[in-house]
């Protein structure tokens, strides 16, 4: 059967090569509101299926997540012509889905082959710290790398707790999140704004009172949580024997750190050096620069995996499952997400126009304030760098006048795109990488929905703060 599928495959692709040389870009402004049903069914799947069909979810998530992208796909083909189907999937996956996937692949592996041996006891003050180091590591090695580096040594300090959901989530709300704001190499949204001409050390200058005001926030509600539960010992203790007794703190896998300073050098070069050489892939225009930094991400990608000792990887009870969930549901995402960004991008003449109109005065002027939740909300359902770009070209799209006359409108949107993504598990894709990693070490995650509570409750009001200190 698949060597029929790939057969076919084989065939269908020579054929559609002419269609989507000639691809045109799809016109947002020709789309009703009814073309986002593929993207909001794929969302409404990822957050009730795990709830309400379990076992179906866990072996056929990635086919539901394919037939989401048909459901695209083949009425976009009907309406708008083949090309202009084959040409947005092209453009979906060279353009950004596979940059994005060997990226986070390659902090997955990596991180992964750094294995924390010997264990601390999970205190509220040393979670607290655990969650703090990763919240500064995050703007280093990014939200992914600094996940996946850290989230294991504190599921294993506290695996003698009976409540440990509390600490993986604000996990996620920290490091998988808020952490990455300070550089473009930390999240995804503010490495675009970079390869579109912003500063390397903008956002450090200008959204640093925003990042430590959340950060220190959240890392205060945090500790008081913890030690609350942490205080009541007689019901919190009540597991028998520590799996993992403290003992002293070593790395195995060291070789690692330099295949993350490795990533590193890789992310920036590519911002940096610009040869002027592009290629044509599929109708698609790759540059030089981001071919080279994919190439060689990938060969990183291998030196991990053939140089990291077994035991390594078996004591971080590394498995592709994380990384598998999080490829084959941002693919769906992906290829549905386009007809969204489609109808964002057409403006006052899209389905869409009101967030447009909502975000400017009647004088044409920015409103900060609804730039940080409009960007913000979309980054919590949508993936946060086609949102920041899509905002980011609203404001003007010069990066000259929006880091400097528009400066406080850069802020916020940059803001809103980074720090909302941890309000859902679909906001940014350490969340589910987390959320997988913990639920494999015995941790019972909330639901979609459940983390939602979380998010509205602890997140929601620090935003609405934020909103009257900062973006007024």
């Amino acid at each position: 059967m698949r060597t029929r599928i790939l057969a076919a495959l084989a065939g269908i692709v020579p054929a559609l090569l002419p269609a989507i040389s000639h691809a045109a870009e799809i016109d947002g402004s020709l789309m009703s509101g009814w073309w986002a049903v593929p993207f909001a069914g794929l969302l409404l799947s990822i957050a009730l299926c795990p709830l309400l069909t379990p076992i179906f979810w866990h072996h056929h998530f990635g086919k539901v997540s394919f037939a989401w992208a048909l459901a695209f796909l083949l009425p976009c083909a009907a309406f708008f012509g083949a090309g202009a189907a084959a040409g947005g999937a092209a453009h979906a996956f060279v353009a950004e889905f596979i940059p994005f996937i060997i990226l986070v692949t390659a902090l997955f592996v990596v991180a992964g082959g750094i294995c924390v041996r010997g264990n601390l006891h999970g205190t509220p003050a040393l979670n607290t710290g655990m969650l703090a180091l990763g919240t500064v590591l995050a703007s280093v090695m990014g939200t992914t790398g600094a996940s996946m580096l850290m989230i294991r040594p504190v599921i294993r300090a506290n695996d003698n707790r009976k409540h440990a959901v509390h600490i993986v989530v604000f996990f996620i709300f920290l490091v998988s999140n808020a952490g990455g704001s300070l550089t473009p190499l930390g999240d995804p949204p503010l490495f675009l704004g970079f390869i579109k001409g912003v500063d390397f050390f903008w956002t450090m200058k200008n959204i640093f009172p925003e990042t430590l005001f959340l950060c220190v926030a959240l890392l205060v509600i945090f500790y008081l949580i913890d030690r609350h539960y942490y205080n009541n010992k007689e019901e919190e203790f009540q597991a028998a024997m520590d799996p993992t007794p403290d003992s002293a703190i070593r790395f195995e896998g060291q070789a690692n750190f330099f295949l993350l300073a490795a990533i590193v050098g890789l992310v920036l070069m590519s911002g940096f050096w610009k040869p002027g050489v592009a290629f044509d892939v599929f109708g698609v225009e790759v540059e030089l620069q981001n071919a080279v930094r994919d190439v060689l991400l990938v060969a990183v990608i291998y030196i991990s995996v053939h140089m990291t000792p077994q035991e390594a990887r078996r004591g971080n009870e590394f498995s592709w499952g994380p990384i598998q969930e999080v490829a084959k549901l941002f693919a769906g995402i992906f290829i549905t997400i386009i007809p969204v960004i489609a109808m964002l991008r057409a403006g006052e003449a899209g389905a869409f126009s009101a967030v447009i109109r909502a975000v400017t005065d009647g004088s044409g002027q920015p409103i900060n304030a609804m730039y940080f939740w409009a960007s913000g909300l979309l980054s919590s359902f949508l993936d946060n760098a086609p949102t920041y770009l899509v905002f980011f070209n609203t404001a003007g799209g010069d990066p000259a006048v929006l880091m400097t006359t528009l400066a406080s409108t850069l802020a916020a949107i940059s803001c809103g795109a980074v720090f909302m993504g941890a309000n859902s598990y679909i906001g940014n894709a350490p969340n589910l990488m987390v959320k997988a990693i913990a639920e494999e070490r015995g941790v019972k995650m909330p639901s979609f929905f459940g983390y939602m509570a979380w998010s509205c409750a602890v997140l929601v009001p620090l935003f609405i703060v934020m909103t009257f200190i900062f973006f007024r």
